[in-house]
């Protein structure tokens, strides 16, 4: 079926023109790399919003001039509200869990090396592909526009008309001085759900901020549904599945959940809409007062609803954000340690096994909401379950580098971080997972630390060790070596430094969301502890102009890359760098072994491409005659 479908796809000439070439292009490649810079735009946005955060934490009652100038309601004299903050934090978490955490690794780099690395000459649908860019870029300028919508008075005041024009003034005010809802990124009801009366920036911040997680699903479902049919359908001759590399399965599986997942936030975010405009009850309560006012035209809604749908999607979207991290960090040890991948079906299987319990245990962010003890149970057991799969994957990345002659490049550096980095916040989560210990820990910064670790940090480590490592197939030209060196060992002693201490906090009972601790007597004692960390993560945020500057630097003046600078063995490495419109130039590959033939004995050399057919004296020391292959990868 596969080669069937590749003679098929429609396929489509090079581009000539500009515009048809680099902006509404349909190469799945100049997609990728459009989807891999719309996140190194966001994340610069993202990261400003926490130093800002962890300057007013440091030094609350700063005076600082240019948000005095910018946002002269929400900072009045320079110094920041507790609103200004709580809209930060709101900000800074929606624009990294969606247009920086779920769009690099799936978007960008499985967009344009997934179909090279199964021998395909593009995605199935280069059209929708086109379509799933600009439906996310789109998301995030609207995103944007929650900015200006609360935050300027003038464009606020626009948007205050808007909602009066169409019957529902509260929804969309504006202009309250915030850069945009102050009900964090979970977005949780009813706060969220009765517009501006619930405080500032809850107007039309969230109602931005809903229609931009909206269109932001709509972008993620076309990908989903692309990804699943070009890896099912597309795969070239003897690329079968337990042949594909692991960065693969990692993708085909962050598209499922998100085909499973997104549907229901996107549902969610419609009923909360019609909650704010429409008069609805979903999620509001009947005879909800706030203020001292009663909220008459509500009838009896679940707060609780939304928090069903929304961590039903939000505990995959932990997984969409970290599984193409696990891929890639899994594709990129085996190469620097010149060995096959240790226990490739079981990482396989592993993968699938995190995907699917992730659907089960979103409950677990709900052990305080006054659930039954027996569903918390439930919950609380198939999430410490989640462990089995996960300590496969990282018993195996050791099985994988044990003994092994490992080459200690850039991209190799950044994928040992990521294992140390998920190992260091998942053994927290099994702390959290359970319901006795969640009840003292949740919503402090225990948890914080938590997910920053193991969903944040340790999912950009596996997006840096994939940049450097595909870097010179995708740009044809070698990224800094000494400058990756010294951007690795800063950003890894930083963000340990960082979130280390976040755990301590936690364990004194620091509250999140909080925009000052020092009106709090058991915490006073804690404000160098506070202080160490912002100074931590000043010094890390700086660092990556280091990466940004190797980065666009190395794109024009970096050293020439050859088609296989690290010696690897999949089919991106076997084509041209960098790789041609159709990928291949017309000469679609063959596939006689797997992904991790590394120091085959008997080889000519300690790699093995897949493309490469066996010669008989290799096959015989193997002990396969079939052309199949060795490493059990058949």
């Amino acid at each position: 079926m596969a080669e069937a479908t590749h003679d098929a796809v429609h396929q489509h000439e090079p581009p000539k023109s500009f515009i048809r070439k680099y902006i509404f292009s349909l190469d799945h490649k100049v997609i990728g790399i459009q989807y891999i810079l719309l996140a190194l735009s966001a994340v610069v946005v993202g990261m400003l919003m926490s130093v800002l955060m962890r300057v007013n934490l440091s030094w609350p009652g700063t005076h600082i001039k240019i948000m005095e100038t910018l946002f002269p309601t929400g900072a009045p004299g320079g110094v920041m509200s507790p609103e200004f903050y709580l809209s930060l934090v709101t900000m800074h978490g929606t624009i990294m869990v969606f247009f920086v955490l779920t769009t690099a690794p799936q978007g960008g780099f499985g967009n344009y090396f997934l179909p090279i690395q199964i021998g395909a000459e593009d995605m199935a649908f280069p059209f929708l592909n086109m379509m799933s860019f600009w439906v996310t870029f789109v998301g995030f300028l609207v995103l944007l526009l929650a900015i200006f919508a609360e935050g300027n008075a003038t464009v606020g005041a626009w948007f205050t008309k808007l909602g009066e024009a169409l019957g529902s003034p509260g929804a969309w005010a504006g202009g309250s001085g915030t850069v945009g809802p102050i009900g964090g990124w979970t977005g949780y009801a009813p706060l969220s759900a009765l517009g501006k009366v619930a405080g500032p920036g809850q107007g039309a911040g969230v109602n931005l901020w809903i229609i931009s997680i909206a269109i932001f699903c709509v972008g993620s479902l076309l990908g989903a549904l692309n990804f699943i049919t070009t890896l099912l359908n597309m795969r070239t001759r003897g690329m079968t599945l337990m042949r594909m590399p692991l960065t693969c399965w990692a993708w085909f599986t962050t598209a499922v959940l998100a085909l499973l997942s997104f549907p229901v936030l996107l549902g969610g975010g419609i009923l909360l809409l019609l909650d704010r405009i429409a008069g609805t009850s979903f999620f509001i309560p009947g005879n909800l007062y706030v203020s001292g006012a009663l909220q008459p035209l509500h009838t009896g809604g679940s707060p609780l609803l939304w928090q069903h749908l929304f961590w039903f999607f939000g505990h995959p979207e932990v997984y969409i954000a970290i599984l193409p991290g696990m891929g890639a960090t899994s594709h990129i040890l085996s190469t620097f340690a010149r060995k096959p991948i240790f226990g490739y079906r079981a990482m396989v299987f592993a993968i699938f096994a995190i995907g699917m319990l992730g659907f089960f245990v979103w409950g677990h962010h709900m052990f305080i909401s006054g659930m039954s003890p027996y569903s918390a149970i439930a919950f609380s057991v198939l999430t410490l379950s989640i462990g089995v799969p996960s300590a496969i994957k990282t018993f195996n990345w050791i099985g994988t580098l044990w003994g092994a002659r490992i080459r200690f490049t850039t991209p190799m550096l950044f994928a040992i971080g990521f294992v140390s980095l998920f190992v260091a916040g998942g053994i927290t989560g099994l702390v959290l997972g359970q319901t006795s210990l969640d009840f003292f820990f949740h919503d402090t910064y225990f948890v914080t630390a938590h997910f920053h670790l193991v969903m944040g940090v340790a999912s950009i480590f596996g997006m840096f060790a994939a940049t450097y490592f595909w870097f010179p197939k995708m740009f044809g030209r070698m990224m800094n070596e000494s400058l990756g060196k010294f951007h690795f060992w800063i950003t890894f002693i930083g963000v340990y430094a960082i979130f280390v201490p976040f755990h301590a906090m936690g364990m004194l009972g620091m509250p999140r969301r909080y925009a000052n601790f020092g009106e709090y007597e058991f915490l006073k004692n804690s404000h160098s502890l506070v202080l160490f960390v912002t100074i931590a993560a000043i010094i890390t945020v700086a660092v990556q102009i280091v990466f940004y500057f190797n980065f666009f630097w190395s794109m024009f003046k970096g050293k020439r890359a050859t088609d296989n600078p690290w010696e690897a063995t999949t089919l991106e490495w076997t084509t041209a760098t960098p790789p041609p419109h159709d990928n291949f130039a017309g000469q679609i590959p063959a596939v006689y072994r797997g992904p991790y033939e590394f120091s085959v004995p008997g080889a000519p050399k300690d790699f093995m491409m897949q493309n490469e057919p066996e010669a008989a004296e290799v096959a015989a020391t193997l002990g396969d005659t079939s052309g199949n292959g060795g490493n059990g990868q058949h």
